[in-house]
């Protein structure tokens, strides 16, 4: 048939496709007002979470310190690595011991020791803000230890008035240490050439794929020793004379608390219980921990986000060759 022919059904079917490119294109735009709604809500919701974090995390931090008036054991936990970027880090802890020893319901403040060490510099951060609370506040402070207090945590936990241990705990590891690896034999053998440009003809020692000199080695292990000496010095002025000094005592050996507390090392058996209820004798415990709270992790999402934003940013206005 010949649609020239046939004007009605040729405008029927102008009007039926007229109907369709419609339907679609509202089709479209609804799912395009939808998924906007949907972004809206959801930033609003993430911003609405974040808002509440931060109110929660100000607000319970200030109410730590005024709602338990009631007299209680203070606790804060140590596990894991004491390190920077860990949980166990100083500022973490210091922050978390002054609301422990300003509370005035709080009797003594407890360090419940899980760690196998970790960071010389934060043990000593902390070490020194215990002593210095301790003078300050004039409460007991009392280490009690799980299954590990080694290195670094032994390092916080000499601090203590009293260290406290089950008997098959792991206590001591009084030493210093720097490791690595060196490659230089392997990549001689498969031919490999190490480039590696230095300003300072010390300043790339501790590369794994150059040869160490004798004085680098030197110098690295004059460091240790005098980190070690300050190691010795913190154990002996916080244990004084219940020490019983051995020959391998500050060698980095390891011992259980059975001979931890026969070496001076420790003080007595015991759990962050019965410490609590028995020495302190304040058998409701609070704790001062500061965690990871949720806040603090939207921040730290929303900062990686915004800093990965600002370096894609940075990088397109940066002149590049194709």
């Amino acid at each position: 048939m010949n649609p020239e022919s046939n004007p009605d059904q040729q405008a029927s079917a102008s009007h039926w496709e007229r109907e369709t490119l419609e339907r679609l294109v509202t089709a479209n735009l609804d799912e395009q007002r939808a998924a906007r709604r949907w972004r809206i809500g959801f930033r609003l919701f993430w911003a609405v979470l974040f808002l509440a974090g931060l109110w929660y995390s100000f607000h319970h931090s200030k109410a730590t310190t005024s709602n338990n008036p009631t007299s209680h054991t203070a606790l804060i936990e140590i596990k894991g690595d004491i390190d920077s970027e860990s949980s166990a880090n100083a500022e973490w802890i210091m922050d978390s011991m002054r609301q422990a020893f300003e509370d005035e319901g709080a009797q003594a403040v407890v360090l419940l020791i899980n760690s196998p060490g970790g960071s010389p510099v934060q043990a000593g951060m902390i070490n020194d803000e215990i002593r210095r609370l301790k003078a300050l506040h004039k409460k007991p402070v009392y280490a009690v230890v799980e299954e590990t207090c080694a290195s670094a945590a032994y390092y916080i936990a000499v601090a203590a008035d009293q260290i406290y241990v089950d008997k098959a705990s792991i206590v001591g590891s009084i030493g210093v240490l720097m490791d690595g690896f060196g490659f230089t034999g392997l990549m001689d053998k498969l031919g490999v050439e190490r480039r590696l440009m230095t300003a300072g003809e010390n300043k790339g020692f501790l590369d794994p794929f150059s040869s160490q000199t004798k004085f680098q080695r030197a110098h690295a292990q004059n460091l240790l020793d005098q980190i070690h000496q300050q190691f010795i010095k913190v154990v002996r002025e916080g244990r004084g004379s219940r020490l019983k000094e051995t020959p391998e005592m500050f060698s980095g050996l390891f011992w259980s608390g059975q001979q931890a507390i026969e070496l001076g090392l420790a003080d007595s058996y015991g759990t962050l219980d019965s410490v609590a209820r028995d020495v302190v004798k304040a058998e409701d415990i609070v704790d001062y921990t500061r965690q990871d709270n949720v806040a603090e992790r939207l921040a730290k999402r929303f900062g990686a986000a915004m800093g990965e934003a600002m370096v894609k940013t940075s990088l397109s206005l940066m002149p590049r060759l194709r």
